[in-house]
């Protein structure tokens, strides 16, 4: 993409209205505009970033064996009411009323919705175990709405329903659930602690949320800072290995980690005093075991190995997509700008022209563009007529992980400078070696993705 064509409406003021810095920057990125309260228009660079955190989120749960579906935004109130959340759920369901009278609601979630569609086309358990999930807009309606992204009214988010037979294999799906989301949080360049949490309105006895450590986090948290030094890694994970998926659980939830809801003094003091922590968190996903709460009043049964019927068991389990990119940016930010992770950045590399115009100049930055293309990246080319210091402010208010910058003066030299967006570090470089590198820092995120695919090799002189 050349900026010159792209729609990019970047602000060089602080918006009065955004209280926190991811709020901030969303704005004055261009990613979002607000529409009305807690509502907000995604702009390209924000839909961009919105739908690469969607596509690992999609690739992660279908890696774990989940089966993707798409319900509706507006939900019947009869499946409310026959669940008994109707009246209970609050003012914070948006309830409305069709032409014909029938009660309707904007969906805050799905239990319901998806229980119907189950009782309506299983009836044994020889089709179970079975995990359906969607990526949907939601929308609960906030007495006050705040810190854009963060706390929206409307807001993008994948939740996930399983069904099994008995409770062991339904607590295997809720670790099978800790498990990939574990993986997705650190493909996308965050660590999110599993903590022991409140089930609120969903209801359950086994709840954990994930959190992303921030000082401008909503909830205070409690923890053992040695669970900051646990990574799943590259491990090879089978998701149907009932005791592997136990063992992580395990080793992620073993030593302390709550939310003020369940926090415990006293068994906060059994950890030794030097690795007590306390401070705030971000929520971005919780996963729920609420074994039959839902089926038997709503009758979702199966035809059990006796021949009876025998009311499934299940949880639901969320992550929370359009927050996510507000999360990364309180993660991840200088007094600059963002500072995106390499495998959620929506251009992988930054290409700034030093003197547009000048025909050296110019040709150099196309085929740096072209060779990033072939490598299968996906460059943002910086080609206006602007002074160098507004291209530079540019790139680093977006965040884009690298940016090569090319002038003249480099090009007689026969090199380019490469800059690293996190650590302000440059290097002169030849046009070969500044592409060679970009790629070899991005292939580990695209071999992560289960559906990329290695490009035959070819040497980089000739792209160049």
């Amino acid at each position: 993409m050349r900026l010159s064509r792209y729609f990019l409406p970047v602000l060089k003021e602080n918006p009065a209205e955004a209280q926190i810095v991811s709020h901030r920057y969303m704005l004055r990125a261009g990613m979002i505009k607000q529409q009305a309260a807690g509502i907000y228009s995604w702009l390209p660079l924000g839909f961009k970033v919105l739908r690469k955190l969607e596509n690992i989120v999609h690739e992660e749960q279908q890696r774990a064996g989940h089966i993707p579906l798409l319900m509706p935004t507006l939900q019947s109130a009869d499946l409310w009411r026959e669940s008994g959340r109707y009246d209970d759920y609050g003012e914070e369901m948006l309830r409305i009323t069709d032409r014909h009278g029938r009660d309707m609601l904007y969906g805050p979630t799905n239990e319901e919705m998806i229980t119907d569609i189950f009782r309506g086309h299983v009836s044994s358990y020889k089709d179970l175990p079975l995990t359906l999930y969607h990526i949907q807009w939601k929308f609960r309606d906030e007495i006050r709405p705040r810190f854009g992204v963060m706390r929206g009214r409307e807001f993008f988010m994948k939740d996930g329903y399983n069904f099994d037979l008995t409770k062991e294999d339904a607590l295997h799906a809720y670790n099978r659930h800790l498990v990939s989301y574990l993986r997705t949080y650190e493909r996308m360049g965050m660590q999110a602690i599993p903590m022991r949490a409140d089930s609120g309105p969903i209801g359950g006895d086994d709840t954990h949320e994930f959190l992303v450590l921030a000082d401008t986090g909503e909830s205070e948290v409690f923890y053992d800072s040695a669970v900051t030094d646990i990574r799943l890694g590259q491990r090879d994970i089978d998701y149907d290995d009932k005791a592997q998926c136990q063992a992580i659980m395990e080793e992620f939830t073993a030593l302390y980690a709550r939310t003020d809801e369940t926090h415990d003094e006293a068994l906060f003091n059994e950890i030794p005093e030097d690795r007590r922590r306390s401070a705030r968190g971000i929520e971005v996903g919780q996963i729920f075991y609420f074994g039959t709460k839902y089926s038997e009043p709503m009758g979702a049964t199966v035809q059990g190995p006796d021949g009876k019927p025998v009311p499934v068991h299940m949880g639901s389990h969320g992550i929370g997509v359009s927050r996510l990119v507000g999360a990364i940016i309180e993660a991840s930010h200088d007094d600059k700008g963002i500072i995106w992770p390499e495998g959620v950045t929506p251009f992988h590399c930054g290409i700034v022209n030093l003197k547009q115009g000048d025909d050296a100049a110019d040709a150099a930055c196309d085929k740096i563009y072209a060779a990033l293309t072939a490598v299968g990246l996906d460059p943002l080319y910086d080609d206006r007529n602007e002074r160098a210091g507004g291209k530079f402010a540019t790139m680093d208010l977006i965040g884009l992980p690298w940016r090569i910058t090319v002038g003249p003066r480099g090009l007689k030299n026969g090199v380019v400078e490469l800059t690293c967006r996190r650590t302000g570090e440059s290097e002169e470089l030849s046009p070969e070696e500044a592409v060679k590198k970009v790629a070899e820092i991005y292939r580990p995120h695209q071999e992560a993705s289960p559906h990329w695919q290695p490009m035959e090799k070819r040497s980089f002189h000739t792209w160049l």
